[in-house]
């Protein structure tokens, strides 16, 4: 049995931000090495002790923390006035708080999407990125993300939808937030459940049961990655149509490091290369794996990355 390795942070706790959440992070690392910001996936996903083993603890000052209704952010699994503005404003609330001037964002997938989008908005603050499994939130991967679980994982595919009545399956995100949203906790929770399950079911290169259901288990995870999740995909993320593809300029100069599976079934490996060719500062790495920064390829490049990072 592998033994479950604790990384103590140098400093934690709860920072209140606007409209009555609370975001809790942790710093971990050298407070005197170069700023790091973690963002992680989901949107609702929160961070993790694991998340850690990424970053040398003698070169970067880490901050993490769990994005408004994660993990143990209060009000957990809450929609209101949860919106990607918000995420970036309290980003720059935090930044201000550990009087961080410029820091290196490293986000996967959700965590990509607002790592790119809080650069477009605050370019002369960001020394550079590194970016895991890319969702540039456009309509091709939308749909990509429905129809790699139908035609390759087609049992998930299945499951999913058995709960959609053959009417509404046109829009099957916004019939399960319907669900989620559902003053009934039962029936919040059981497509809550459902609706996670499909997309860690997804995740890895080579599924294991045991593990997802593990995973799904882990502080009520599924609640606030389903409900923040389908919230955010009905409202196009809370951004502009092909936002930052259309913005790229901004930031094309930011050293970047991208990194994505060949075989991501959430997020096509057709993002990661478009962003990799609007990016004239940056390098691709594909990799043979699957979306999740778990699968070994992925976990490995992602630390090879941090220790060649120059920024």
């Amino acid at each position: 049995m592998k033994k479950k390795i604790i990384y103590l942070p140098f400093d934690n706790g709860y920072f209140p931000v606007s409209d009555g959440y609370k975001l809790y992070y942790e710093r971990y690392g050298n407070p005197e090495g170069i700023p790091i910001v973690y963002l992680h996936g989901g949107p609702g996903g929160g961070f993790d002790e694991k998340d850690k083993r990424f970053f040398n603890s003698k070169k970067w000052n880490v901050l993490l923390f769990d994005q408004r209704g994660s993990g143990k952010s209060t009000p957990f699994a809450s929609v209101n006035n949860n919106t990607t503005q918000k995420l970036i404003d309290d980003i720059d609330k935090l930044m201000h708080k550990f009087k961080f001037k410029k820091v290196v964002l490293f986000g996967g997938s959700w965590g990509s999407t607002l790592a790119l989008s809080y650069a477009i908005s605050k370019p002369n603050k960001v020394n550079g990125m590194i970016l895991r499994g890319i969702f540039l939130n456009t309509e091709v991967e939308y749909e990509y993300y429905y129809q790699a679980g139908r035609f390759l994982r087609p049992k998930v595919w299945e499951r999913l939808v058995s709960h959609v009545p053959n009417n509404q399956r046109k829009n099957i995100t916004r019939f399960y937030l319907e669900k989620i949203l559902s003053k009934d906790k039962k029936i919040s929770q059981k497509y809550a459940y459902e609706f996670s399950l499909y997309e860690i079911s997804l995740i890895s290169l080579r599924p294991n049961e045991a593990k997802i259901k593990k995973i799904l288990s882990k502080n009520n995870l599924y609640q606030s990655l389903a409900a923040i999740e389908a919230y955010y995909l009905i409202h196009n993320c809370f951004l502009p149509k092909n936002y930052i593809l259309n913005n790229i300029q901004r930031i094309e100069n930011i050293p970047t490091i991208i990194v994505h599976g060949n075989y991501d079934l959430i997020c096509p490996p057709q993002s990661a290369y478009l962003l990799h060719k609007s990016l004239k500062n940056s390098t691709l790495k594909m990799v043979h794996a699957g979306h999740s920064a778990s699968d070994r390829a992925i976990e490995r490049a992602l630390v090879r990355s941090l220790e060649e990072f120059k920024g």
